[in-house]
Formats: C-alpha cells, structure tokens, sequence
C-alpha cells in the first residue's frame, strides 16, 4: 500500500493520462456514461414516485368504490334487468361480515360521478347548478380535502340534520368576493330554494381527487330528507385494512349483496366497482419494476465502461513496453509494476463514475425546477438514495481492480531484456 503515498507514482500516472488526452477521455466515457444514467434514471424514478404519493396524498389508496345497477341474470323468480340498491343497513352487515374493512363511508350525490344533473344554487342574484353530495365526517377520511376556510361536516352536522354546506373553490369565487378574500363562513347559499350556512371552503388540487372544485357536499342526512331517499344510497367508498388483500376484499362485499339482495353469484353487471388499490398497487409495482430496469441498464452500461478500461490500458501497456523494461531493468519489482497499472484502472473508473455522478445529479436538479408547480405532472423531487450510489462506486472500484488485472498481470510477464529490444 506504499505505493499509495509515493509522488513517483501519481506523477507517473499524471503523465501517463496527460500523454494519452483523447484515449483516456474516451475511455472514461463508458463509464462515466453508465454512472450518469444509473443516478439520472434512479433519480427520475424516484421523481415519479415521490409525484404519484403527492397526487394520492390525502387519498385511502386501500379503497373500493361500489355502486349498484341492473341485474343481468334471472335468478329465484326475479326477472333479468331487475334494478338493485345500496342501503344505509348494508354498511353495518358487511362490517359484520368481513372483518378486513376499516370503515365504510356512503354517498349520495346529483352530479358528479352519478352521471344525473347537478342542483341549481344562487346567491345575490348568482345563479349556477353544481355537483351536490350528500356525505359523512368519514369521507373526508377517503379523499381528503384541502380547506382554505372554515372545517368539514362532523358528526353533529349529521345527527341535527344541519343546513350547512362545505363548498368547492369555484363554487366560492362565483358566490363571494375571492378578490378581497371574502370570509364566507356562517353566510349563505341557497340550494334548491333552502339556505345553507357556509361552514368551509375547499381547494382540489390539480391532476388529483375525485372531487372538483364544482363540488359541494352538505350532511347526508339532509339530502335525503331533501330528495325522500329513505335509506338507499348512491355510492360506498370501501376502505380495506392495512394489510388486507383488497381485491379478496372487494369479491367478499360483492358476494354478500349479492346474497341479500337475492341476485346471482355469477351475475357481474348488478353492482359496479373501481378498486383504487388494486390500481394503485399496479402504479407502484411498474415503478418499482422501472427502478430495477434502471439499476440494471446502469449496471451492465458501467461494465462495459470498465472493461473499455481494460482494453485501453492493454493497448497502453504494450505501447509503454520499453518504458516498462526499463523500470524494470533499474530494480522495479514486478508488484510494483502490477500496482501501477492497477492504480491507473482505479483512478480512471473512479474518476469516471464521480464524474458521471455529478453531471446526473445536475439533470436532476434542472428536471426539478422544469416541473415545479407542474402538478398535473406526477414528478415531485428526485432524489438518489447514495448509500446506492456509493453502492455503485464500491462495486466500479472493484471491478476495476478485478478487470485491471488483466493488463497489470501482461505487464508483469515482460522480460526487461526484451522490453528493451522492443522499438
């Protein structure tokens, strides 16, 4: 390891480098290339990881969505086509049933995702029809809503059945003086000829949430004494526990209305459903499996720098033949020679890699600032994990030692009588 510390060696592999400018320069291009893209790709990956866990921040990505609709099977005696319902009592009795639900939120609503027209609203004079939802305190829980004003509904909004109303952000610049900031909490909006105390504001953030800012959602039991729904509802928002196999889960509810509701077990068509987790499990597996074809196309891209390496040091070895003989002939050991052509490996991958290291680091820094405040692009600070990168440089180091040998073992066989007959 002495020769670590020696200024004969690093001079020697200064001039050595310096003498052959283009070749070395082209031969740390392999690898320095296979660094770039290893921390570049793992960085953009990550990137779009952290962008998709912005976008579904707030959300319970273990949920399921489920609505009924017509049958499309007779069956005991009831005819084909036969429409079924949702109802207040079925939340309690699948909870009862499959014990790997947390919680169940339902909804009612006219607009939005139950494809019937909005309700008409006005205030001062202002009229427009917007999306209306009828929703517990728990369903905030599902999606959660950024409030710029006030609070979300609570329980004892739900049990008083109170007129109060959380409105969209567009719904509150129509309504109110969003230029001056108005405070709209405790005035009112009238809905379907009844007045609503405004109790919140909230903000949908863009490329995220099944809500717009054309939403309103008012205590679920005040819709239903506003429309006589009785006890049917539109739509349960499904949320698994942790570690619950959401899609065994989702089979489960739809087995156990089926059963209540006397509608086949093969019948598909009777209750509709969209699994946000069984989706969101499909995002993270394809980013997870984009992470590992980035790890693999940088590894095999700086193995091949590394063995460029080798090939160039072979040439430079037969090309410095004489030069070697003559070392050799002044008392050089042949370990001495071995380690000199070892060091110039090290020195050229780990260059290389540093290199290629800061120059991915840089693209990353420009793709962030390029997509700040991009929000409808899922990509949200990328970073590299540099126990990875460290990871990357041991294992460079290494093979450049290992693939090295090569050319340091040719140089050692040659005789310095040889060497110095050598033009």
């Amino acid at each position: 390891m002495n020769i670590l510390f020696k200024k004969d060696t690093w001079q020697e592999i200064y001039y050595s480098l310096k003498n052959n400018k283009l070749r070395t320069f082209l031969t740390m291009i392999g690898v320095g290339w296979g660094m770039f893209l290893y921390v570049s790709l793992l960085g953009a990956a990550k990137g779009m990881e952290n962008g998709f866990d912005k976008v579904f921040s707030g959300f319970a990505t273990n949920s399921i969505f489920l609505w009924a609709q017509n049958t499309n099977i007779p069956y005991e005696g009831f005819p084909k086509g036969r429409q079924v319902h949702l109802n207040l009592p079925d939340i309690q009795m699948l909870k009862n049933k499959i014990s790997e639900i947390d919680y169940i939120s339902p909804q009612n609503a006219r607009g939005s995702f139950t494809g019937t027209p909005g309700e008409s609203m006005s205030r001062n004079g202002k009229n427009a029809t917007y999306s209306l939802t009828g929703d517990y305190p728990i369903g905030n829980k599902i999606s959660e809503k950024k409030l710029i004003f006030g609070r979300y509904l609570n329980d004892a909004d739900i049990s008083g059945n109170k007129n109060v109303v959380v409105i969209g952000e567009e719904v509150y610049k129509n309504f109110f003086d969003s230029k001056k900031n108005e405070n709209p909490i405790g005035k009112s909006i009238n809905v379907k000829g009844i007045f609503f105390n405004v109790i919140g504001v909230f903000r949908v953030k863009k490329g995220g949430g099944f809500e717009n800012d054309q939403t309103v959602f008012i205590p679920l039991s005040t819709y239903t004494k506003m429309y006589n729904a009785g006890d049917n509802i539109d739509m349960f928002a499904i949320v698994s526990k942790p570690n619950a196999n959401v899609n065994e889960v989702e089979e489960q509810v739809k087995l156990a209305l089926k059963a209540k509701n006397k509608v086949s077990p093969e019948d598909t068509n009777a209750f509709g459903s969209f699994n946000l987790g069984k989706e969101f499990k499909k995002l993270t597996g394809f980013l997870t499996g984009m992470q590992l074809l980035t790890i693999i196309v940088g590894a095999l891209t700086i193995l091949a720098g590394v063995i460029a390496i080798s090939n160039i040091l072979l040439i430079t070895v037969k090309e410095r033949t004489k030069e070697i003989g003559i070392r050799r002939a002044l008392g050089a050991k042949p370990s001495e020679v071995r380690n000199q052509i070892l060091l110039e490996s090290v020195v050229i991958t780990l260059s290389s890699g540093i290199l290629g290291f800061i120059f991915g680091i840089f693209v990353l820094i420009i793709l962030n600032m390029a997509t700040q405040g991009q929000d409808e692009f899922p990509f949200y600070n990328p970073t590299v994990n540099y126990a990875n990168v460290f990871g990357a440089m041991a294992v460079m180091v290494i093979l450049g030692l290992i693939i090295g040998m090569i050319p340091a073992q040719r140089a050692v066989k040659i005789r310095p009588i040889e060497a110095l007959r050598s033009e």
